[in-house]
């Protein structure tokens, strides 16, 4: 039988926001500049809005989103562009993550998961544009499922796509509410900081330690 193991995306996969202030790598630095557009604004009138009520719960699209929102901020161009700008600063790779993972991915009990909390067009940029499909089975976001992590009912839905395991299902957050949640519906959650969070795990070191490096392109 197989583990699933599986990883947040923002502060894990991705260097950008996380519930740990320490580890937290801002991609709006340059909003205001750029885009005309204070972070500071964007933040509180967009994200903590109309972005986290409604649109990665897949309720509304982003682009409707910002269309709507952007004119009150300032920034009068397409959404699109917009939307571009955001997605090309937030994709920085954690890139020795991801080569840890793909060394245990040589094993043949593991199975590798995305759990985010996201909105459909971030959600395949990732999948897609950032080649997460390559290394991953599947992305569980939360406009895909309709509810967030903060919900029983999104590990549920998880729990019946990947099917029966061995073990319970091994998950990597940055967030210690989202690992209560995940715990309580019966996965081993563990809080993610840095790249030895994973790596030092004891089920994830034994196979690390004999698992073949992989070769890059």
């Amino acid at each position: 039988m197989t583990r699933a193991l599986i990883f947040d995306v923002d502060g894990v996969l991705i260097h950008g926001m996380h519930t740990n202030p320490a580890h937290v790598r801002a991609w709006n630095t340059d909003m205001l500049a750029d885009m005309g557009v204070d972070p500071k604004r964007f933040t509180e009138e967009f994200i903590f809005d109309i972005f986290i009520k409604r649109v990665i719960i897949g309720e509304v699209s982003v682009i409707s989103a910002l269309e709507k929102r952007l004119p009150s901020l300032g920034y009068k161009g397409s959404p699109m562009v917009f939307l571009n700008y955001w997605l090309e600063k937030d994709s920085v790779l954690n890139t020795d993550l991801l080569d840890a993972i793909r060394a245990l991915k040589a094993k043949e009990d593991v199975r590798l998961f995305i759990a985010t909390n996201q909105e459909h067009m971030r959600a395949h940029w990732l999948w897609a544009h950032l080649g997460l499909n390559s290394l991953f089975e599947d992305i569980f976001y939360s406009a895909r499922i309709g509810v967030t992590k903060a919900s029983g009912k999104y590990f549920d839905y998880v729990d019946q796509r990947i099917g029966p395991q061995a073990e319970p299902p091994l998950f990597f957050d940055d967030t210690p509410k989202v690992i209560a949640t995940a715990n309580a519906a019966g996965w081993e959650g563990t809080v993610f900081n840095t790249v030895e969070d994973f790596t030092n795990h004891a089920w994830v070191a034994e196979r690390l330690s004999s698992a073949k490096p992989v070769a890059k392109d």
